[in-house]
């Protein structure tokens, strides 16, 4: 910053150039497209659908609507959208609306680049103060995203007719940078108005003054489409001024969201211990969300947001990591008797359509119980578990639960070694006792659900054995 102009005088003398905030992003996003780096880092699953759309928007200089359920990633990609900003950008010092030295646009920074010609101090902005963001209400006002008369500076003894009583609002603030407005359609009528003339014209028009401001703003919105129709609905006007409409979708495939949770997840590691959560458990954690987008007991108007399988992933290692310090365990691997935690965190997350009391709990545990039944028969077959269903003929029971320490399962091993081949396949290399100890637990149940071994269950303990 030490090499930076100071006064307009040495920003013309440094050769820098004045452009729009679109065509500042255009071309920095064609310099990362021609380098192949991604212009959405952290943005998962939307490579071949969302993204090459929302990159065309960008290098057509578009205002973008994001039309998605909750939990889709609009927020993030419409902040990401600041990395495409030159880091720095110079305006008139002082200017509270971000003045192009070479073309100001407000009464303080017209005065004061003709007064001191080309020694108007100059000021440099980082990108990250050039954004911006509302979240619509339905008291949101003209004056908080527009501006209003400063009674203060009237009382200063101002003019009402002085263009330098006004107040700017979120608006005019982010001049010469990207505004967004979080769902769009519970912002009242009459204010969408207000952005009319902000989206095709450019400029905004404050109170009864005879000022124009000629704004320089990349508009992003986004918005639920239940809201667009039902709760609220964007005027038709102002649907019109928007360039592109971009809608977007929740993963597609279980990995895809097994790699969004163990990004978004809080750090899994906890002092003094070591935790491991195995493939197949973030898999069922996964499915257990991919199902519920199926099920017709789950309302999908509200939609299943991704935030369900982030809060289930940190949940099942929670009750896990509390599991193992009872135990005075060092290793933590969640298990399956760990997946009746989800309970909690599913509920407040779902939103079940039942009139019958209790069926909630019913219902999340069907979909639990499933999502553990499609992985089990995504990684095992059941012609490799023969040797182990012939192991349980007999009076042969095997006991599980939170109460069964980690040794105890790899001594079970031991006294039914047709499960050591298959738990082999599943820990993947780490054997220690608390990977043994998930491994045997997802075979037992995955087995009980393929209707091959019998269960009995009772307060978080279980016993397994042949039909």
């Amino acid at each position: 910053m030490s090499e930076r102009a100071e006064t307009l005088g040495q920003l013309r003398a440094s050769g820098w150039v004045s452009r729009s905030v679109k065509d500042e992003v255009r071309t920095n996003a064609i310099e990362r497209i021609r380098a192949g780096r991604p212009l959405f880092p952290g943005v998962l699953g939307y490579e071949d659908t969302v993204l090459p759309q929302l990159e065309n928007a960008l290098l057509a200089g578009h205002d973008v609507i994001f039309l998605g359920e909750r939990g889709q990633a609009k927020t993030r990609m419409i902040r990401s959208v600041i990395g495409l900003l030159d880091e720095w950008m110079p305006v008139v010092a002082g200017s509270e609306i971000n003045d192009d030295p070479y073309h100001p646009v407000s009464r303080h920074a017209r005065d004061l680049v003709a007064e001191a010609g080309d020694d108007t101090p100059v000021e440099w902005v980082h990108r990250d103060d050039r954004f911006g963001e509302k979240l619509a209400t339905p008291d949101t006002s003209i004056a908080d995203l527009i501006g209003e008369v400063d009674p203060i500076k009237v009382a200063e003894g101002r003019y009402l007719s002085d263009e330098l009583t006004l107040h700017y609002g979120l608006v005019p603030r982010t001049n010469r940078g990207v505004f967004a407005i979080n769902e769009l359609p519970d912002l009242a009528e009459r204010i969408q108005v207000g952005l009319l003339n902000v989206l095709e014209e450019r400029d905004v028009q404050v109170r009864g003054y005879k000022i124009r401001l000629p704004l320089d703003v990349l508009l992003l919105a986004s918005a639920n489409p239940e809201d667009y129709t039902n709760r609220g609905r964007i005027i038709t006007p102002l649907k019109d001024r928007f360039g592109s409409q971009i809608r977007t979708h929740y993963p597609l495939e279980v990995d895809t969201e097994v790699e969004i949770a163990r990004q978004e997840a809080r750090p899994l590691e906890a002092p003094g211990v070591r935790v491991v959560v195995p493939a197949y458990m973030a898999e069922i954690v996964a499915t257990l969300s991919q199902l519920a987008r199926q099920s017709p007991h789950i309302n999908q108007r509200s939609g299943v947001s991704v935030r369900l399988t982030v809060a289930n992933l940190e949940t099942l290692v929670a009750n896990a990591t509390r599991r193992a310090l009872i135990h005075g365990e060092d290793d933590v691997v969640p298990r399956v008797c760990d997946l009746e935690a989800l309970a909690s965190s599913t509920a407040g997350k779902v939103e079940i359509e039942t009139l019958e009391e209790g069926r909630d709990e019913q219902i999340v545990e069907h979909l639990l119980r499933s999502a553990v039944l499609t992985v089990f028969r995504d990684h095992l077959q059941m012609d490799v578990l023969r040797p182990v269903l012939d192991a349980f003929d007999g009076d042969v029971i095997v006991h599980a639960g939170e109460d069964i320490t980690s040794a105890d399962y790899v001594r079970l091993l031991e006294d039914l070694p047709a499960l050591r081949e298959p738990a082999a396949a599943l820990v993947e290399g780490d054997e220690s006792p608390a990977a043994v100890a998930s491994a045997v637990e997802f075979l037992l149940e995955g087995l009980h659900l393929s209707k091959r071994l019998n269960k009995e269950s009772a307060g978080g303990r279980a016993q397994y054995r042949g039909r």
